[in-house]
């Protein structure tokens, strides 16, 4: 019986064993797996972004990754630049899309009364003159950067909250190392 209970216990010890090496070895190919997505994702926003990016004194994959969030994955074009598309570039028209980029994410659309704001960096390379932490705020909580006691009522940030501390650098640090440009000059729907 003795003798039964410690077989027992060594066979029980082998398989523990066995599945902690292999619940590790999981997680190190997990780990390779989220780094070559990490690193294609990178390539991909550097690809499509549509600006030059200026990478002097930034983290180049966040900047990278950024623009995958915000070019691929965000749809932040689309309200924060007008026209998003210019003419015979315009994707809703079946044609291949051609970016704004003269005035990419310089803000000026129109939703009822509410305008999108620009985005670009300040002349301190602030994306839309918040520091790190007013943006993180305003994002994770929808309150509006010029006045606390609004919440955005156009901007998807109850979606955008859910984005992880580290996509959120990547936005704010791609946002850094677009071109700062002046407000659009031409709001309007």
């Amino acid at each position: 019986m003795k003798k039964r209970a410690i077989v027992s216990v060594a066979v029980a010890t082998v398989l523990v064993g066995a599945a902690m090496t292999l619940s590790a070895d999981d997680q190190r190919e997990d780990q390779g797996n989220h780094r070559q997505q990490d690193a294609s994702r990178v390539r991909r926003g550097f690809a499509i972004a549509p600006v030059h990016l200026s990478l002097r004194n930034k983290n180049p994959e966040l900047v990278g990754l950024g623009s995958y969030l915000v070019n691929a994955a965000g749809g932040c074009n689309d309200c924060h630049t007008r026209p998003s598309y210019l003419p015979g570039g315009d994707p809703f028209q079946g044609e291949a899309p051609i970016i704004n980029a003269e005035q990419y994410l310089t803000g000026g659309r129109q939703f009822g009364p509410f305008t999108s704001k620009n985005l670009t960096p300040d002349e301190h390379g602030r994306p839309a003159g918040l520091t790190w932490e007013e943006f993180e705020h305003a994002i994770r909580t929808g309150r509006d950067p010029d006045d606390a006691s609004h919440i955005l009522q156009v901007m998807p940030w109850p979606v955008y909250a859910n984005l992880t501390d580290r996509d959120l650098r990547a936005i704010y640090e791609f946002l850094r190392a677009i071109p700062s440009r002046p407000d659009n000059p031409n709001p309007g729907p």
